[in-house]
């Protein structure tokens, strides 16, 4: 096999986040579930927008921002996914270019506005998403590419992907092509709420071999194996001969494989902004390193640096160059 042209490539929702600073009342007003995505239409998104405080437009979307954080971290990165040819999808396009991953998925002419995600950070840190895909779920199988993804040597699909019909097939698509080219295919299981909608579907991508690689938080991995015991989900999770991340706020993040489970601690955090993008970041960090053949250990580490870095300042995407940043922390990449 030659060598490839990417480290990672990312499939996933190209949206815009919209991020304001709220407190607990409004979004009991609003009727918001805290800490949950919530897929809404248009209408509501104009609503919530108008009912939102002062914002900060960022460019995001989940894998869009790991794959973002993996070029910081020297990565040749790529990403698919879907926006209209209107401003904020102009917007998109320009910034993930400007952060030097490979992006050329063609514009939709028609059809709805490029996606929006209402994001309401409350003082503890917290957010509360609120996702208006548009033009997002109508990523198809058209759009991806199989150069692309058999020239990826990782290739990183959103759990969001399996809600748009079409996403799905598209997401479906990769993972065959990926898994014929001898190619890695890593998962993030995005949220509890997704892991709900579609927990025996993600089983049967990890149990059929579709998925080598799972990214999951705790709440995710209780509602992957309907267990409110976190040990017992681990053990059940370590019996599925993958290769599985478990990121645990504070308390770190655990690696598990068939062989082996390593408790690795979170890097230390002054003060707690926004956690938007901590998730994404800690994947982005943990690809990096696997792209690099670095042992376990250290792809967890550059993980939570990662995942540290984007959590003291608002927004999804790294202000800081990480490689940079690892460099200072002692982590060679």
């Amino acid at each position: 096999m030659p060598s490839c042209r990417f480290d990672v490539l990312g499939i996933g929702n190209a949206i815009v986040d919209v991020i304001s600073r709220t407190g607990d009342d409004f979004l009991a007003a609003q009727g918001l579930r805290k800490g949950a995505m919530t897929l809404i239409d248009e209408a509501r998104a104009e609503a919530l927008y108008k009912a939102m405080g002062t914002a900060t437009f960022v460019s995001g979307g989940s894998a869009a921002n790991t794959i973002i954080g993996a070029a910081s971290l020297g990565c040749r990165a790529a990403f698919i996914g879907k926006l209209k040819n209107d401003e904020t999808g102009a917007a998109f396009a320009h910034d993930i270019r400007a952060a030097k991953v490979d992006f050329s998925t063609a514009l939709a002419k028609d059809g709805p506005a490029s996606g929006r995600c209402l994001v309401l950070v409350t003082p503890d840190g917290q957010r509360t998403m609120n996702t208006f895909l548009g033009a997002a779920q109508s990523l198809s199988e058209a759009d991806v590419e199989e150069h692309l993804v058999t020239q990826s040597a990782i290739v990183y699909l959103e759990g969001y992907l399996w809600d748009p019909p079409a996403a799905k097939a598209a997401f479906v698509k990769a993972a065959n092509i990926a898994r014929g080219a001898a190619r890695r295919v890593a998962l993030t299981l995005s949220d509890s709420f997704c892991v709900d909608r579609y927990r025996e579907e993600f089983l049967a991508l990890i149990r059929s071999g579709s998925v080598q690689i799972v990214f999951a938080n705790e709440s995710e991995l209780h509602s992957l194996y309907q267990t409110g015991d976190f040990d017992t989900a681990a053990t059940q999770l370590r019996t599925e001969n993958i290769l599985a991340v478990v990121t645990r706020s504070e308390r770190g993040s655990l690696v598990v494989t068939r062989d082996e489970v390593l408790a690795v601690p979170a890097f230390p955090v002054g003060l707690v902004v926004d956690t938007t993008g901590a998730g994404d970041l800690f994947a982005a960090g943990f690809l990096a390193g696997l792209s690099k053949n670095k042992d376990l250990e250290t792809c967890a580490r550059l993980g939570a640096l990662a995942a540290a870095e984007i959590i003291q300042h608002i927004g999804a995407r790294p202000l800081t160059d990480l490689g940079q940043l690892a460099a200072q922390n002692g982590i060679a990449i």
